[in-house]
């Protein structure tokens, strides 16, 4: 019975201290992760060494121009993907991304259209369109969806971020700052998203911009209404005058309420919006699939005239469903 308490004891005691050992790692990895998340991207890259000349290149690396009002549809299509690749932080440009894509989308093209003449499969105009829809969800919807799931999580952090950001703000002007050093403020003490693009901000200031032009820019960028406000009241101040700190401390606790609304009426929409998302993305993940597990049925019935109605009738219900369930939970607040 001793022997059996002592050898309880022991495991025990190894259990207890692996336990405490494994805490004290993961609490030192989790510090450790913690102060680097404490610094944005535009510090890490000054603290590494970079002239600040050379930070600003690489933080406006791939920052769109503002678009002209009259500008083509191919062109606000373009600036918004733009925008949207920004948003997302990928680190490849939108052109060479539009290159990549249009490549890919050749080469899997030709190749699915080698490999149906390549098994003896008559070529018809099915299999045309059976060819270029699996190489569009492939090489096309697919990743822009993946872009877009990125942009809207960054988005949403942006947006926890700006009230706390809009009264480190406000202090730094009730304490004495001029609005160019409280933006300086803010570029050292936010984290990413939002540090490094009021980074962006404070460089083209001190590069000699318009301070009222860049927060637009940026507002425009981000298509964030909370924003918009914000460059609203400092273009208000600057040309009527009145407490800045006193108009931005209303806006913060506005943009607090409105959140707090906000997010209410996203937990009770949560169920529509999953459904939306898994009806949107389910028939493209299902067609790609079926087609890899078996892609000689798909040849075989393409080429029945039938197909080409059939399957163009369920590619345009498809977009139709798209667009009603977008404007169905897309509810604005």
């Amino acid at each position: 019975m001793t022997a059996i308490l002592i050898r309880l004891a022991v495991l025990i005691a190894v259990f207890a201290g692996i336990f405490l050992l494994s805490q004290v790692v993961l609490l030192g990895f989790y510090n450790r992760r913690a102060e680097s998340k404490a610094v944005n991207r535009r510090l890490e890259l000054l603290k590494a060494g970079i002239t600040s000349d050379q930070v600003g290149d690489i933080m406006r690396k791939g920052v769109p121009d503002r678009i002209s009002p009259d500008a083509g549809l191919l062109a606000r299509l373009y600036y918004r993907f733009q925008c949207t690749v920004r948003i997302a932080d990928m680190r490849t440009e939108p052109k060479t991304l539009v290159a990549i894509s249009l490549l890919a989308f050749a080469g899997i093209s030709t190749l699915l259209l080698f490999l149906a003449w390549a098994t003896g499969r008559r070529v018809t105009i099915g299999t045309f369109e059976l060819v270029v829809l699996i190489s569009f969800a492939l090489t096309i919807a697919l990743p822009l969806m993946l872009i877009n799931r990125r942009k809207e999580k960054r988005r949403r952090k942006m947006e926890e971020q700006f009230p706390v950001a809009l009264d480190v703000f406000t202090r730094a002007l009730k304490a004495g700052h001029p609005i160019a050093s409280a933006i300086d403020l803010l570029t050292k003490e936010m984290q990413d998203p939002l540090g490094s693009e009021f980074g962006i901000v404070a460089d083209e200031v001190a590069y000699g911009a318009e301070l009222t032009n860049s927060l637009l820019d940026l507002a425009d960028r981000w298509d964030l209404p909370d924003m918009r406000m914000f460059v609203v009241s400092i273009s208000l101040q600057n040309e009527t005058g009145g407490n800045l700190a006193e108009i931005l401390g209303n806006l913060s606790s506005v943009i607090r309420e409105r959140a707090s609304m906000f997010m209410k009426v996203r937990a009770l929409s949560s169920e529509g919006r999953m459904s939306g998302w898994m009806l949107t993305i389910l028939p493209i993940f299902t067609l790609l699939l079926l087609f890899g597990l078996n892609s000689r049925f798909y040849f075989d019935v393409a080429g029945d005239p039938i197909f080409i109605y059939g399957f163009t009738g369920l590619i345009i219900l498809y977009f139709i469903g798209v667009f009603t369930i977008r404007r169905m939970i897309d509810l604005k607040v």
